[in-house]
Order: C-alpha cells, then sequence, then structure tokens
C-alpha cells in the first residue's frame, strides 16, 4: 500500500514509525504549519515534522486542506489510501481522494468518546477499559465504519499520560494490522455499535476541581487531567491573594469526619481537602510560577496556614 500520513503530535509518530517499518510505503506525510512558542517566541515543530525531516520525507504543512495546489499535491502521489493519526478534521475532497479511502486511528473504542479527547473523559469517568479503533472516514466525525479495535485496562494507578502512552503502543500495531488487511483484502469494515458518548475538547475552565462530589469521583477527575492539562483549584492566602495550583496526583481517603471544602495541612508531608465522603490527599503538586513538586517537597518551602479554598 502507497500511504499519505496525516499527524501532529508524539502519538502520532508511533504510528508513522510502524509504517516506515513495514512492508507499506510512505509517499508524504502532511502535518500542520510551524508555530512559535514560548517567552522568545521560537518556532516549534510538530513531532511529526520532525520525524518526517529525520527521514527525508516529502513533507507538506499546508493552512487550507482545500487549497487547489495542496489538493493537487496530494493528488500526484497516487496513494492507495491516506491515514490519518490525530490531526484534524479533513474535507471530503480529501479523505475520498484514494482507491481505498481514509482511516484514522481513534484513542477509544468507538462509538465511546467519539470527540478530541477520549483518553481524558474515558479516565474522568472512571471507566475501566478503553483502548484504539481504526475506522474509515466519513461526513461525521468519529461515526465511520470500524476496521479494528484493541483494549486495555485502565488501571487504578494510571493517568491520562500512561493511558497516552500505551494506547500510542498499541495504535502503532494497529495501524499496520489495518493496512494489512486492507492491502490483502481480508477486513470487512463494519458499522460502530453500541450506545454513542462524547468526549468533546477540553479548556482550562472545565479544569477546576469540584470537592461537592465523592472522593473517588474528585481523584478520577484529576487522574483524567494527569499530566496535561492539569486539574486546577486556587487557594486564597492570609492577604487575600488568589493562587492557582495545578494538581497532578491525589488519592481518596474515606473519613465521615470530613467537611466538604475543607483544607486540612499538617505542614510535613500532608494536605487534605473535604469532600462529600471524606478527603482528597493531594501527592503531587505545582504552585503557579513554580515547578512541579512532591507535597512533602512542597510542605518543606511553603507554609499553607490560613490559606483556605476559593
Amino acid at each position: 500500500m502507497r500511504i499519505v500520513y496525516f499527524g501532529t503530535p508524539d502519538f502520532a509518530v508511533e504510528s508513522l514509525d510502524a509504517i516506515m517499518q513495514s512492508r507499506h510505503e510512505v509517499a508524504a506525510v502532511v502535518t500542520v504549519p510551524d508555530r512559535q512558542a514560548g517567552r522568545g517566541q521560537k518556532v516549534v515543530f510538530s513531532p511529526v515534522k520532525q520525524y518526517a525531516l529525520d527521514h527525508n520525507l516529502h513533507l507538506h504543512q499546508p493552512e487550507r486542506l482545500r487549497d487547489p495546489q495542496f489538493l493537487e499535491q496530494l493528488a500526484s502521489y497516487r496513494a492507495d489510501m491516506f491515514v490519518v493519526v490525530a490531526f484534524r478534521m479533513l474535507p471530503e475532497a480529501v479523505w475520498n481522494m484514494p482507491e481505498h479511502g481514509t482511516f484514522n486511528l481513534h484513542a477509544s473504542l468507538l462509538p465511546r468518546y467519539r470527540g478530541a479527547a477520549p483518553i481524558n473523559h474515558a479516565i474522568i469517568n472512571g471507566d475501566s477499559v478503553t483502548g484504539v479503533t481504526t475506522f474509515l472516514l466519513n461526513h461525521q466525525i468519529d461515526e465511520g465504519q470500524i476496521l479494528l479495535q484493541a483494549e486495555t485496562p485502565i488501571r487504578p494507578d494510571d493517568n491520562a499520560g500512561t493511558v497516552h502512552d500505551r494506547l500510542a503502543a498499541m495504535g502503532r500495531d494497529l495501524v499496520v494490522e489495518t493496512l494489512d488487511g486492507i492491502a490483502d483484502g481480508t477486513l470487512t469494515p463494519h458499522p460502530q455499535e453500541g450506545t454513542p458518548t462524547a468526549a468533546p475538547k477540553i479548556f482550562k475552565d472545565d479544569c477546576f476541581i469540584r470537592f461537592d462530589q465523592p472522593a473517588q469521583k474528585v481523584v478520577d477527575f484529576i487522574r483524567g487531567l494527569s499530566p496535561y492539562p492539569a486539574a486546577l483549584l486556587t487557594l486564597v492566602n492570609p492577604q487575600g491573594e488568589e493562587v492557582l495550583f495545578k494538581i497532578f496526583d491525589a488519592v481518596a481517603v474515606p473519613d465521615p469526619s470530613g467537611v466538604q471544602k475543607t483544607l486540612v495541612c499538617d505542614e510535613k508531608k500532608v494536605l487534605k481537602i473535604g469532600v462529600t465522603d471524606g478527603f482528597i490527599q493531594i501527592l503531587s503538586l505545582q504552585m503557579s510560577g513554580k515547578r512541579k513538586n512532591s507535597i512533602e517537597d512542597f510542605l518543606r518551602g511553603n507554609r499553607l496556614t490560613g490559606w483556605k479554598l476559593k
């Protein structure tokens, strides 16, 4: 199979590398335009672009996917199939171009968690299993016919980062298996079955912790946003100043004496916040403008006497 590959982040590099090591051919790579980031506004390449440059692959970074010149370039590769992993929505003029169409690798067991943040939402919702799906693109986002799926448990000590890495490794195998099946004529697409759920993009305002919930629900929320974009809470110091914290790791502490939204700190190694059925005990955090710390290291250098939840 002759492939044009569409992708952007680290998650997509795994599958691109797998195709490069398979019997299939990567004719070209498409990724996002370069962007500027940081205080110095340094130009940043996407991980997929860096991989393409390192392996001397034909590379395209179109501003507009419907640009006639870009479409002409795509057509010139005469690809058998396009493969999409963590890119963006493609117009029909692109996904319908190859003889065998276009398939996408999605980080959930479709039809569960259609949308931009499937890993985060699966953990936030306390799911015990997730996986990866390859499916054919059509006019609706994440609703095309399924090609293959593979699943993995979500362990109690998992967070979005560990599940991301595991699914990226699983996805590289599934992408090649999908290409092999299509090339050999042994793979039959089938409609998605079951009740769809949504996994919309997560914005900063969605990341603030709510303490009017059971402890495990709060812990799952923190796990589902760790390490990125990270769960947030605001504390108020004795001077009345609001300070933002990122919370990366916490455990549930059942305790009938817990009082909702009460901050308990022994100034040595324990920081707890009351919820509806006890406490959550924070294990690692980052104060705005500071480095990430374990709670022990943080409390060695910071006193929270007189601080309270906003």
